[in-house]
C-alpha cells in the first residue's frame, strides 16, 4: 500500500474546502484568539464537529491552539495562507495574460471594417430574405374530439 503525504498546499487548500472551516477562520480574522466553545456558538453543529474541524484547520497549520487551564483558544497563522496566495497570485497573472489576449483577439474581430455598398446597378432584386421552417421534433398527437 502506497501512503500519501500531501504537501502544504494540498492540506491548506483542502482544508479551505468547507465552508465550515471557512467560517471559523473568518471568525479568528475578526478577533484575535478565541476560545472554541466562543468559535462554536454560531454553527448549527455539535461541539465534537467543530472540533473536528479545527483539527483540520490546526494539520494544515492554519490555526494554532493553546490551552491555559480548562480552556482551550484558538488563534489564525498566515503562512499557509501566504503559499496559498503566492500560488495563486501566479496563475492569476497567467489567466489574466490569456484573457487579456483573449480580448484582443475579440475586439479586432467583432470590428470588421465596413463592407462597400453597392452601386444600384449591383443591388439584388428583393431584399426578403427566405427561411426554412423548423421541423417540429414530435408529429402532433391526437387531437380532441369536441362534442
Amino acid at each position: 500500500m502506497v501512503y500519501y503525504r500531501p504537501d502544504g498546499l494540498d492540506t491548506t487548500f483542502s482544508a479551505l474546502s468547507d465552508p465550515t472551516r471557512r467560517a471559523i477562520l473568518a471568525r479568528l480574522a475578526e478577533q484575535d484568539a478565541l476560545s472554541v466553545s466562543e468559535l462554536a456558538k454560531p454553527f448549527p453543529v455539535s461541539l465534537p464537529a467543530i472540533m473536528k474541524h479545527l483539527d483540520v484547520l490546526a494539520e494544515a497549520r492554519l490555526i494554532r491552539r493553546e490551552k491555559k487551564g480548562r480552556v482551550v483558544s484558538c488563534e489564525l497563522t498566515a503562512a499557509p495562507m501566504e503559499d496559498a496566495m503566492l500560488w495563486l497570485t501566479r496563475y492569476a497573472q497567467f489567466w489574466s495574460k490569456q484573457l487579456d489576449r483573449l480580448a484582443a483577439f475579440v475586439e479586432k474581430d467583432s470590428c470588421p471594417s465596413p463592407a462597400p455598398t453597392p452601386s444600384p446597378s449591383q443591388a439584388s432584386p428583393s431584399n426578403v430574405v427566405s427561411m426554412r421552417r423548423r421541423k417540429r421534433s414530435t408529429p402532433r398527437g391526437p387531437t380532441p374530439k369536441k362534442s
